[in-house]
C-alpha cells in the first residue's frame, strides 16, 4: 500500500521517541501507533533477561489506557539510527488478534510501505477459532480482544 502523509508523521513521531528515550540497552525499539480518530500513541520494549514486552506491545497498552478504540497503523523504529524494523512473530501475532485490519509500515527506508498485518501473518493462527469451550469471538478490531478462558471482569468494567 502506499504511505500517506499521517504514515510519514507515524515514522517521524516513532523516531523521535526512539532518539529521546532509547538511551540504554533496556530500551533500544520505539513505536508509534495512530488510532482511528487519528490520536498518536507511543511505547519502548522493555529489555530483561527473561524476555520483555516489545515496543508494539507497550504502544498497544498506553493505547488502551488511554480509551482509544479502533486502531489503524503502527510502525517500530530502532534506536541509533536503525530505522524502521519489522514487528516480530509475538507482535504480529498479538496485531492481528486484537486488530485484524491493522496497517503496519515495514520496508527499507527508501522503499517504506504500509502493509495488512495479515499479509506479514500468512496461514495465520486465531486463538478464538481454536478454543473447544467457547464460540469463536468476532474479531471487529475493537478492544478488548480476546477474551482468555477463566478470567473475569473487575468491578470496573
Amino acid at each position: 500500500m502506499i504511505m500517506r502523509d499521517t504514515d510519514r508523521a507515524l515514522v517521524q513521531a516513532a523516531t523521535a521517541v526512539a532518539k529521546l528515550r532509547c538511551r540504554s540497552d533496556n530500551h533500544t525499539v520505539a513505536a508509534a501507533v495512530r488510532s482511528a480518530d487519528g490520536r498518536v500513541f507511543s511505547g519502548v520494549n522493555v529489555y530483561h533477561f527473561t524476555g520483555g514486552p516489545c515496543a508494539e506491545v507497550v504502544a498497544l497498552g498506553a493505547a488502551a489506557t488511554q480509551g482509544a478504540g479502533e486502531l489503524e497503523t503502527i510502525v517500530a523504529v530502532g534506536d541509533r539510527g536503525r530505522g524502521v524494523i519489522p514487528p516480530c512473530g509475538r507482535c504480529r501475532q498479538v496485531l492481528l488478534d486484537y486488530f485484524p485490519s491493522i496497517r503496519v509500515i515495514v520496508g527499507p527506508p527508501e522503499a517504506l510501505r504500509a502493509v495488512r498485518v495479515a499479509e506479514l501473518l500468512p496461514e495465520t493462527y486465531v486463538w478464538a477459532d481454536h478454543q473447544l469451550d467457547a464460540p469463536a469471538a468476532p474479531r471487529t478490531g475493537v478492544w478488548p480482544l480476546p477474551v482468555v478462558p477463566g478470567s473475569r471482569q473487575s468491578a470496573e468494567d
